[in-house]
């Protein structure tokens, strides 16, 4: 933590501001210096690529009162990631929610912050047309009631004031989009040798990867997901390129990449198949649904959330194992899994060993299972006009 002598003689009151070191909230911290605020940076590590140290020099020379840098990596991996990795959860069948789960984690440590500093206000560098706006304030009103939030790109004396991201958008217009990535390669120009991992599951939780070629191991959740996040962008796994439905009511186009993230989510799906009761699977998917629209639209610290997320990990008792899988020219393919909660009998399915199966049972099945497609054919016969 960083801090510069108290120059200000009167002050609208303290300020917690989301500080990234980038143009817009630079712009934001200088912005609310001129309105008569104290500011305070908050920089959180929740694994970007950033130079903290000169970041954190950027916001004294600004005219930041203090600024704090917290390392929230491990905390992000071990409560927010894992519990998304357990709801095989994805937003409108392609948006991975990498963005939508570092908000509330970040949120979470400026309002720590904010508590601690006796800060009335707390404020952030999201635009008024997106999804962060929502995330960061909601986690924010729900941890600290009764705070204030300064949010700039909505009030008229702030954006009337700049060309807003004008510059920003002529820049990507004029760019390939190869070059937005940063975390991933092109799969084209990806390694032609496959990378093959075995991961180990324990309660729906990745606990263990492992490389089958160079026998590299990694156990603690942060070095875990830190090496499958770089196995998957050295192979060029995990980018999009979507046009989704914000919260707010409008589409956008969103360009991610979850290298990580999709390795850990195609061998979850897998062991979970293996181990989970039909049934219950049927109920979990339907929760996990309902879960990537709480975790895309804010709602991470609602009620309903909290709810979908204990159910979600009560499922995952069961769910253990290991999986075999092969990360290449960006795709992952799964090689095989074990476990000692399998729910897979090969002498049930096999047509060789009879086991506890009759065959002759599966004539009554089906005839149960057709009386309620005769009923509605022959209601649809009868109501049909027949031709003269």
């Amino acid at each position: 933590m960083l801090a510069r002598p108290d120059t200000m003689s009167q002050s609208k009151g303290t300020v917690v501001l989301a500080y990234s070191g980038g143009l817009d909230t630079s712009c934001i911290l200088v912005w609310l210096k001129e309105q008569g605020y104290e500011v305070i940076a908050y920089l959180a590590n929740v694994g970007q690529d950033e130079d903290f140290e000169a970041a954190e020099k950027k916001a004294v020379s600004l005219g930041a009162k203090k600024v704090f840098i917290e390392d929230l990596r491990k905390e992000f991996v071990e409560e927010f990631i894992w519990p998304w990795v357990q709801s095989n959860a994805i937003y409108e069948d392609r948006y991975f929610l990498g963005t939508s789960l570092a908000r509330p984690c970040i949120a979470r440590g400026q309002v720590k912050i904010a508590k601690q500093e006796k800060a009335q206000f707390v404020s952030h560098g999201a635009t008024g047309k997106g999804n962060d706006q929502i995330r960061f304030e909601l986690t924010c009103y729900a941890l600290y009631p009764e705070v204030k939030i300064i949010s700039p790109w909505r009030l008229p004396e702030f954006y009337n004031r700049f060309m807003g991201r004008t510059d920003l958008m002529e820049y990507a217009k004029n760019h390939a989009p190869d070059g937005m990535f940063m975390m991933t390669v092109d799969p084209a120009k990806s390694p032609n040798t496959p990378d093959e991992l075995e991961i180990e599951f324990k309660n729906g939780v990745p606990v263990k990867v492992t490389n089958l070629g160079d026998k590299t191991t990694r156990s603690s959740a942060l070095e875990l997901f830190m090496y499958v996040n770089e196995i998957g962008g050295k192979h060029g796994v995990g980018r999009i390129d979507i046009v989704e439905n914000r919260f707010i009511g409008m589409k956008s186009r969103g360009i991610y990449e979850t290298p990580g993230g999709t390795i850990l989510y195609q061998a979850h799906v897998d062991i979970e198949a293996f181990t989970m009761d039909k049934e219950v699977r049927k109920i979990k998917q339907q929760l996990s649904l309902k879960f990537s629209e709480q975790l895309y639209n804010g709602f991470w610290d609602s009620p309903e959330c909290a709810f979908a997320r204990h159910c979600i990990n009560k499922s995952q008792e069961h769910v253990a194992g290991k999986v075999q899988l092969s990360v290449f020219k960006g795709q992952v393919y799964i090689l095989g899994r074990e476990s000692p909660t399998s729910l897979y009998n090969q002498d049930l399915v096999s047509m060789n060993v009879q086991g506890d199966y009759d065959p002759i049972d599966a004539g009554g099945f089906i005839r149960i299972c057709s009386l309620r497609l005769k009923e509605y054919h022959r209601l649809k016969s009868a109501m049909t006009p027949k031709s003269k």
